[in-house]
């Protein structure tokens, strides 16, 4: 099976807002909306929009056992583990096992996402 397809559509658009989750314990600070997802590897592409403020220290340090990419569509957030800020245009491709975050976002935040569970190795 494959990613999900779908025709031209604007997530962002104000029609489409009711698309968007909340992520359980960020108070309402972080949201998603899965834009393709392959239902039997798991493999997807999202967009993760973080509120100015919103900070994940509660979830500690994040480790895949699977690849990732995200770049930073816009906005900016700093990346405890790597002692950084991260800005518009910023990309990483992780590979399994990269240690990440938490993350602290100064300003309003949008995350393009792509995991690859179908690629999980064993850490």
């Amino acid at each position: 099976m494959a990613k999900t397809t779908t025709t031209y559509w604007n997530p962002l658009a104000i029609a489409n807002s009711d698309k968007w989750e909340t992520i359980a314990g960020t108070n309402g600070m972080i949201e998603q909306i899965f834009l393709a997802i392959d239902e039997a590897t798991g493999d997807f592409t999202r967009l993760t929009r973080f509120k100015a403020g919103a900070d994940t220290s509660d979830f500690g340090p994040q480790v895949h056992d699977f690849p990732e990419e995200i770049f930073i569509l816009s906005g900016q957030m700093y990346d405890k583990a790597f002692e950084r800020w991260l800005e518009t245009g910023d990309y990483a491709s992780r590979p399994p096992g990269e240690v990440h975050g938490p993350f602290i976002a100064k300003t309003d935040c949008l995350v393009l996402d792509c995991s690859y569970p179908s690629l999980t190795v064993e850490l």
